[in-house]
């Protein structure tokens, strides 16, 4: 979310979906009445450091990165919010000063600070007050979330012991000091709110979510018959399929068998983010398997489908619309189908915080599909993204890719744009490494860790020619073997520049 959407409802002043908080260097005593408000009610904004006028006056600069580690803990601890929902605060700065702002979702479950259940109005928090009001906020939540369906027919016996020892594998990989690592089965049911209140009875029984999440696969078909993620390789038959993949397990499982899917038919080109490889594949299809889990429709008989084709990848799955349109950066308001389900995948270490899928996917998909760029899109038959792919790789000799940095996005390709900015960290290298002293083309490759001289070295190396960034030594000879490269005064400039940045 940019600052400028931001400063916009700051200028709208306080109201149902957004609350203001001096907080200097320790946080507001009621801030977590606010939360448990918004998660009762219809979500918000959390502004902290801006005053009941929308001034802005800031935090304790010094004090935010504690502020944030507080809100986040804190929001994870039973003993503060009953039941817990792990928030994700960031820092933003206007006019110098620093603000936190927290996003809070709507919950499909009932929560409560100090033992007080609270709702949010336009004038601010108030605590539920008699039974009447908990029973309409218990039929709101239950018309709008299927997954706190209360499931009579089901135990303990029907969920699968080492599903949760592998969620707890999980949690302790995501942090080892998780403080849900060491609850026993039971224990965890109840903290993660898989158990719920069945309307006609009034007793607890497991939810759909729980059964969703730990089931075995018998008791997972009796609650939701129609449930199936459908997944298809279309390449050369497009009618129907050259691969395919019917999953109708646990989620846990589920996600494993989607994203095994993906990398048995996707590639994986090699990319550095910084100093570190890092798989442009799995952050990419890690966000959409994850969004295709957390706001899946699981009482439509519709399946939730991932199909690859030549040139695209799409995946589909019924939900409850929304936003009957298409979902950018810049009109993104989150909103998860099923809370408790993509609460409990964040403590997996599975999901990151909500709206991270379409942030992500727009950050690295154009550094894996050649600048191309994602489309989210709610349609009358529920969510849909596609995910266009790069037909023309660029591989060196070792099958090894080098693509833009994170954050780059050209308006068009190198060679229609001689004039543009430089665009792969490759030719960032190539660069420095020049600065030195001139090169050939194999005392490069050499330098930059690389067996052969790579197309994508020469590609750079002529795009630098190109922007007059560097020069031939020889330009008389340009295929002698003598040949080498420096910088011209363009390329020292450069080079100056960015040390200046610096």
């Amino acid at each position: 979310m940019n600052i400028k959407h931001l400063l916009d409802i700051i200028a709208h002043g306080e109201g149902l979906h957004t609350e203001f908080k001096k907080a200097g260097s320790h946080l507001p005593d009621n801030l977590f009445d606010t939360v448990c408000a918004f998660l009762n009610t219809d979500g918000g904004m959390i502004f902290l450091g801006v005053s009941d006028n929308g001034s802005i006056v800031g935090v304790d600069p010094k004090a935010v990165s504690q502020l944030k580690s507080d809100i986040a803990n804190l929001s994870n601890n039973q003993q503060k919010i009953d039941l817990p929902y792990l928030l994700f605060p960031y820092e933003i700065k206007i006019d110098r000063k620093s603000i936190i702002v927290i996003q809070v979702p709507l919950s499909s479950q009932i929560h409560k600070h100090k033992n007080e259940i609270f709702l949010r109005s336009e004038d601010g928090d108030y605590r539920i007050q008699g039974t009447h009001q908990l029973a309409g906020l218990i039929n709101r939540k239950l018309g709008i979330f299927t997954e706190q369906r209360s499931i009579r027919f089901a135990g303990i016996d029907d969920l699968r012991p080492d599903i949760f020892d592998r969620a707890r594998r999980l949690m302790r990989s995501y942090n080892s000091q998780h403080p849900w690592a060491d609850l026993t089965n039971e224990e965890l049911l109840k903290i993660a709110g898989f158990y719920t209140t069945d309307t006609e009875t009034g007793k607890q029984t497991l939810s759909l979510a729980g059964i969703l999440m730990f089931g075995n696969d018998i008791a997972i078909q009796q609650a939701v018959p129609a449930y199936k993620f459908d997944c298809l390789l279309r390449r050369e038959n497009e009618d129907r399929y050259d691969d395919r993949l019917t999953i109708r397990t646990n989620l846990i499982d589920a996600y494993d068998q989607m994203m095994g899917f993906v990398g048995k038919h996707l590639n994986d080109p090699f990319y550095l983010e910084g100093d570190m490889r890092i798989s442009l594949r799995d952050k990419i299809f890690r966000e959409a398997v994850s969004n295709i889990v957390s706001h899946r429709e699981y009482t439509s008989a519709a399946p939730a489908r991932l199909l690859i084709y030549k040139n695209r990848v799409i995946l589909d799955n019924p939900t409850v619309q929304q936003h009957f349109d298409e979902i950018t950066l810049e009109n993104l308001r989150p909103f998860s189908k099923n809370p408790t389900i993509c609460k409990f995948m964040i403590q997996l270490g599975r999901f990151d915080e909500l709206g991270s899928g379409v942030r992500n996917i727009n950050k690295y998909l154009p550094l894996y599909a050649n600048g191309a760029t994602p489309v989210f899109k709610e349609t009358i038959h529920g969510f849909k993204l596609t995910i266009p792919l790069n037909n023309e790789d660029t591989a060196d000799t070792n099958g090894q890719f080098e693509l833009e940095p994170a954050g780059s996005r050209p308006e068009s390709r190198p060679e229609s744009r001689p004039e543009s900015k430089i665009e792969t960290p490759l030719a960032v290298k190539v660069i420095k490494l020049l600065s030195k002293k001139e090169g050939g083309k194999a005392q490069l490759s050499s330098e930059l860790g690389h067996r052969t001289v790579s197309g994508e070295l020469k590609k750079q190396i002529k795009r630098l020619l190109e922007m007059k960034l560097i020069e031939m030594t020889i330009p008389e000879k340009p295929n002698s073997r003598l040949q080498q490269y420096r910088l011209t005064d363009q390329g020292k400039a450069y080079c100056t520049r960015e040390g200046e940045q610096k």
